[in-house]
């Protein structure tokens, strides 16, 4: 088995999506760690804010295999992929870390994920992996957390959803 950390993000009825979300990846997966969800502005376009959480799971699923579960939970929420890059989304499934693996395939799998660099990706998943160690710099979620410049990034935390639910 391994230990996953995925993003999931949405700006079109977040509350909706990502609970349908977080209730399909505990029927496949079991247990859950979850994050907080944090509302942020959107990112590369003008668009409706985001709601973004992480979650830790493990699974036996390949990362291809997992990313293309991923893939397919997305279009069961409608998620629409003729639209540029940078748009509105239902959801938006990413894996972020797959155990201490190094990697990039299709359908856009990159292990770890670039979008780390963003706080609404890293503040997630330094809530429920502090001492998670990244693969390649070595250093801990939370260290990574506690030197990013948390101004340039306002987030407020969403009630609705119970932080560390399992």
């Amino acid at each position: 088995m391994a230990r996953v950390y995925l993003s999931l993000g949405s700006n079109v009825e977040p509350r909706r999506h990502l609970t349908a979300a977080l209730d399909e990846l505990r029927a496949r997966f079991g247990a859950l760690a979850v994050s907080p969800a944090y509302r942020t502005k959107s990112v590369g376009f003008d668009g409706a804010d985001f709601v973004n959480l992480a979650v830790g799971l493990d699974t036996d699923l390949s990362p291809t295999e997992l990313n293309d579960w991923l893939h397919a939970l997305e279009d069961r929420q409608g998620r629409r992929r003729d639209m540029p890059r940078f748009s509105d989304r239902t959801l938006d499934l990413d894996i972020v870390f797959y155990d201490r693996l190094v990697t990039e395939g299709p359908g856009h799998l990159q292990i770890p994920r670039d979008e780390l660099k963003h706080a609404f990706v890293l503040r997630p998943i330094a809530d429920i992996a502090p001492q998670f160690a990244h693969p390649v710099t070595g250093r801990t979620m939370a260290e990574l957390w506690a030197e990013f410049p948390v101004e340039t990034t306002p987030m407020t935390v969403e009630s609705w959803l119970e932080p560390f639910a399992g």
